[in-house]
């Protein structure tokens, strides 16, 4: 990753930060960009602005908490005020492919509970059309043969995902396939069928939950609103 690519997430997550006001209950998303938007947070929190949080992952949560923001359990939760995260692809309806760092069941939940939902990337991140970046789905390892089968009768291409030469495993114990389908998909359509396969427990595509993105290209920052 470039230095340039770098200072982009970091643009973008910094003008994100800037939405988080006092007293407000945040998702923390997962990855490169969200970790710009931990330390950003960090530093306001030290300044007095008084937030508490709710971590997408493991990992992001070790990071808040050594990062000084305060994080609470979300199982007893029914809505946060706003949820911050990367993405891998979005597109110009604020539509997006996420989960790249395995955590898009956690993610999908977070943003499906926030009264907003914005979006975080640097430039390149930016596409016209989904589907460059395969569509991460969570199986039920039980389930993993049956869904890769469901999965080919949808057109796509599954590839179960490893880390160091062994089976991945999600935060919740789950497999992930990464699946490639044929260009042109329908995002929303994909994504009803996906749900639908018994056996998946979430996946990546994300069609409605962004309200808005900060995209940063060339130390530029744009915000795209899902309306527009």
């Amino acid at each position: 990753m470039s230095r340039d690519q770098d200072d982009d997430k970091r643009a973008a997550a910094w003008a994100a930060a800037e939405e988080v006001t006092e007293g407000m209950i945040v998702g923390l998303g997962t990855g490169s960009t969200a970790a710009f938007l931990i330390a950003r947070l960090a530093e306001r929190a030290r300044a007095g602005l008084r937030i508490i949080a709710v971590a997408t992952s493991l990992a992001t949560e070790r990071a808040a908490t050594a990062a000084g923001i305060t994080i609470v359990p979300f199982d007893a939760l029914a809505a946060i005020d706003l949820a911050i995260d990367g993405v891998d692809e979005i597109d110009a309806q604020c539509r997006a492919i996420k989960g790249a760092g395995g955590a898009m069941l956690r993610e999908k939940i977070v943003a499906s509970a926030a009264r907003r939902m914005i979006a975080i990337a640097d430039g390149s991140k930016r596409v016209a059309r989904l589907g460059v970046a395969p569509v991460p789905v969570e199986v039920l390892p039980l389930a993993r043969g049956f869904v890769a089968a469901q999965l080919a009768m949808l057109g796509g291409e599954a590839t179960q995902r490893l880390r160091d030469g062994l089976a991945y495993r999600t935060d919740q114990d789950n497999a992930v396939l990464d699946c490639v389908f044929p260009a042109g998909f329908e995002p929303a359509a994909l994504s009803t069928q996906l749900s639908e396969i018994p056996g998946v427990m979430g996946h990546g595509l994300f069609v409605g939950e962004i309200d808005c993105a900060y995209i940063a290209a060339a130390g530029v920052v744009t915000r795209l609103d899902r309306t527009s």
